[in-house]
């Protein structure tokens, strides 16, 4: 199938019979937030609507059916090698399926996959979800997931999915009902800050073996969760969905929540709290300070530490020069707060390798790219999120480690983040983290997946462009995430041409295929009001 962009004036002409299917429209949600995907009550954007404001942009659309292969495949000899293995996948929204196991917006999200597809984007990245799928312990629901994966299949695409054992806030996506009951009379199950502040989006990881759910221990109920997926979802294992990700904590990552809300755009973000306050874990800490001969150690967190939004210099605990961290006692809490994080993750790494191990498919784990404040000694961030790494200190061999043990793979977020466009008072440096975790990963001989953390980053497209193709070339990157904004006349056009900027980097304009060839294998784009942008 064949998309032509052409600048024109002339009034845009779509056949949606020659595209196979005569109502195609993207029915997403309205939002200023170009993070909310699909609002729950939209005033609907149909696809009519969006050419009518590519229309004004000057652009014009012609939709034929040809024959064609997708643009990441191509072989051209001009073509890098190291883009031959080179996997690009997109993020589903959110809630593609919430409440009552539904798939939202299913005409929508199947008229971007026969975009995707179009674009020659390998796969999709789909989000599912604990508290959709068990509303009652150990009953599982997956009637809306299966839909998807199905609809993904019939689209000829690739499927990730990510298990997520925490919940949303935007979009609502809540635990379980029977966990978040639970939590009403056990607090403890959450973890807490040092005001008693809990935070209830996912389980606290000092219950990981405690039988605090009916019974049953999380770890219990997590195997249960993922031995039911693997056995419903068998038919796709392999050749449809070809990686899983284990959810690990907040967001899914490999964390504390060291943040409990996220930081106002525009502001620089405080150092965080340490999470070791709940009940649970403060036993886990006093063991530890008993068991090393220093029981007072094990009352509590440090006391002078900064809270959430305050810099490193705000208490002594992180200063540079004399701060607390680097006295016996910070060493001794820094080196069991980061241990219980890597054991957490190996018990649940551990586990996911163990049900999927028989399959064909690939098991992840996502770690968080903690890069506020990377340039002082302390890296206060990562200290806080659970990574004892500093100026002198590599935080993340052990992570590796776990990793290469259980052979997973690592995704890595904030691939479309630069150094230069981050608040220089925060004394950031997300690609000098990005680089130092990728060579830690590299010497465990741990693979490397990227994910962007924002579709509207600062040269965020380019940025993503040199981490994938870079000295060190991942070969899957997942693209975050379907929805109004993706499509927008203000980012979907600039997608595509970095789809085709990585099917062919850096040819020289006498190399570029004839007109008859990119009509089948190319995505150019052009500022030329009569060039054609092909999407093949």
């Amino acid at each position: 199938m064949e998309v032509s962009v052409i600048r024109s004036s002339s009034q845009a002409k779509i056949s949606k019979t020659e595209l196979g299917c005569r109502d195609l429209r993207f029915c997403f949600g309205k939002s200023n937030d170009k993070n909310k995907i699909f609002s729950r009550k939209p005033t609907s954007v149909c696809f009519d609507s969006q050419i009518s404001r590519f229309r004004k942009a000057g652009l014009r659309f012609t939709l034929k059916a040809v024959q064609s292969d997708p643009i990441l495949e191509s072989k051209s000899p001009a073509t890098s090698k190291s883009l031959y293995r080179l996997r690009l996948f997109v993020g589903l929204p959110l809630d593609a399926v919430s409440d009552g196991n539904s798939v939202n917006h299913a005409r929508a999200i199947g008229a971007g996959l026969k975009a995707l597809k179009l674009l020659g984007v390998e796969g999709v990245e789909l989000p599912v979800w604990w508290g959709v799928v068990e509303n009652e312990m150990g009953k599982y629901d997956w009637s809306g997931y299966l839909a998807v994966a199905e609809m993904v299949q019939k689209a000829g695409l690739k499927l990730h999915v990510s298990l997520c054992f925490h919940a949303s806030g935007q979009p609502r996506i809540p635990l379980p009902k029977w966990v978040t009951k639970i939590g009403e009379s056990q607090s403890s199950i959450f973890f807490a800050d040092r005001s008693g502040q809990h935070y209830q989006q996912c389980l606290s990881l000092a219950v990981d073996n405690l039988a605090v759910l009916d019974g049953k221990t999380p770890i219990q109920v997590y195997q249960g969760f993922c031995e039911s997926f693997k056995s419903t979802f068998s038919p796709f294992m392999g050749s449809t969905i070809t990686g899983i990700s284990m959810g690990l904590g907040p967001d899914g990552e490999l964390r504390y929540p060291s943040h409990h809300k996220p930081a106002k755009s525009g502001t620089i973000i405080g150092v965080g709290e340490f999470q070791c306050y709940d009940t649970n874990m403060l036993n886990l800490l006093k063991q530890y300070a008993e068991a090393n001969g220093n029981p007072l150690w094990g009352l509590g967190g440090p006391h002078d530490a900064p809270t959430y939004d305050q810099g490193p210099n705000s208490n002594s605990f992180f200063k540079d020069h004399g701060g607390s961290w680097e006295s016996p006692y910070g060493d001794f809490f820094l080196s069991w707060y980061s241990s219980e994080l890597v054991s957490h993750g190996n018990r649940l790494l551990s586990l996911a390798s163990s049900i999927f191990g028989d399959t064909e498919v690939d098991v992840y784990g996502k770690v968080p790219l903690m890069h506020s404040w990377y340039k002082t000694r302390a890296h206060p961030s990562e200290l806080t999120a659970g990574f004892y790494n500093t100026a002198s200190r590599n935080g993340y061999e052990a992570v590796a480690e776990t990793f290469a043990r259980n052979s997973c793979k690592i995704i890595l977020p904030g691939m479309d983040l630069s150094d230069e466009h981050q608040p220089h008072d925060a004394l950031s440096s997300p690609e000098s983290l990005l680089a130092h975790i990728r060579t830690t990963c590299n010497k465990h001989r741990v693979e490397v997946a990227g994910q962007n953390l924002a579709s509207g980053a600062p040269g965020g497209l380019e940025q993503i462009k040199k981490n994938m193709l870079g000295e060190n070339p991942i070969d899957l990157f997942t693209y975050q995430r379907m929805g109004a904004h993706f499509f927008s006349p203000d980012h979907f056009p600039s997608f595509t041409e970095f789809v085709r900027s990585l099917s062919q980097p850096e040819l020289h304009p006498d190399d570029l295929p004839s007109d008859e060839a990119e009509a089948t294998e190319s995505v150019q784009t052009s500022s030329d009001p009569n060039i054609h942008l092909q999407t093949a």
